[in-house]
């Protein structure tokens, strides 16, 4: 997303890091960049740390309550988790000059039907929040962003790892998903939206 805008930051900040592969990731590809990934888990952090350098380092807290600001701000698989999402958002808003969101797409057809499946969510990856491609671009704008720029992503269904049930409706995504990504999302799900914003 950031060379299809001919972004090149000087400074990124990751907000919920984890472990910070993305921000190793990022490094690779934008070397010059002074980079920091914050997370409130301790246990996060302590992994983390064995990817610092000279230009990457992990802090442990409340990114909120700093007053730093970054060329770019990443929020990857974060602010389903926020119970005050909105507040969130707000808040994140003046940290960085853009803004980049990973959104898992949790509401589709087939798992509102099965019920089971956001269940799972909730109970093994803590999303307290579920979205479809169109209520997350609106409520990237309830908080004042503005959208420029968004694409699906695969995620797991790209992966060796992914569940028996994945796997199998894989043709089935693919299949409707020639003809129409939008309806296929909607109706079968397994995806996730990036969106890039100011």
């Amino acid at each position: 997303m950031l060379n299809r805008h001919s972004i090149q930051p000087r400074t990124v900040c990751e907000v919920g890091c984890g472990a910070g592969e993305v921000l190793r990731q990022v490094q690779t590809r934008i070397p010059s960049a002074s980079l920091v990934g914050w997370d409130i888990s301790p246990d996060a952090i302590q992994l983390a740390r064995e990817r610092e350098n000279e230009q990457l380092r992990f802090q442990c807290g409340d990114f909120l309550t700093t007053t730093e600001s970054f060329d770019v701000v990443l929020c990857i698989d974060v602010f389903e988790h926020v119970p005050d999402y909105l507040g969130f958002l707000d808040t994140l808003r003046a940290r960085g000059t853009f803004t980049l969101f990973h959104i898992p797409l949790d509401l589709s057809a087939q798992w509102v039907l099965r019920g089971r499946p956001l269940l799972k969510a909730r109970n093994t990856s803590g999303h307290l929040h579920y979205f479809t491609k169109d209520t997350a671009l609106a409520t990237l704008a309830d908080a004042g962003y503005q959208v420029v720029d968004w694409f699906y992503t695969t995620g797991h269904l790209a992966t060796s790892t992914a569940s028996m049930k994945s796997r199998f409706l894989r043709l089935p995504r693919v299949t409707v998903a020639a003809v129409s990504k939008d309806f296929a999302v909607r109706l079968l799900g397994g995806y996730s939206l990036l969106v890039l914003c100011r």
